[in-house]
């Protein structure tokens, strides 16, 4: 059966900037996922590197626009836009899940596309634990 992976918003950029932080054996399941399914993308990650930038939190090789149409030019990444299923889903995830918005709507997107949500956030893999939510911890 075809499994998507969700990327959280740091992995996403390590992965995109060629990050040496992402391990060994995360960048493989990453190359043979992109090989056979799709990396998911949630839209409200693009938010939150825009506003990392805004904050000069990251810096990119070349400006955000040209940045993101890279990455939407890449056959294996599907970018997942925010609607009404998983704003309301966001507000109501089960059990004891942190107030950030983007983190659950990130959240809420692994639920609603059934994927596993990569990361390396201590509290999403915390609220996986529960299990509330499927997680690939890298």
């Amino acid at each position: 059966m075809k499994t998507d992976i969700l990327l959280d918003t740091h992995v996403f950029l390590w992965l995109m900037n060629g990050d040496e932080t992402l391990k060994p054996e995360t960048r493989k399941l990453i190359q043979s996922t992109c090989k056979e399914k799709n990396l998911l993308l949630s839209a409200i990650s693009i938010w939150e590197i825009a506003l990392l930038l805004k904050k000069e939190r990251i810096s990119l090789t070349q400006p955000l626009p040209q940045w993101i149409d890279k990455a939407k030019a890449l056959s294996f990444l599907k970018i997942i836009p925010l609607d009404a299923d998983i704003a309301l889903e966001s507000c109501a995830l089960p059990g004891d899940f942190h107030g950030d918005p983007a983190d659950r709507m990130i959240v809420a997107t692994s639920r609603i596309f059934n994927s596993p949500l990569m990361t390396r956030d201590k509290k999403i893999i915390e609220y996986a634990h529960k299990p509330y939510l499927k997680v690939i911890a890298c």
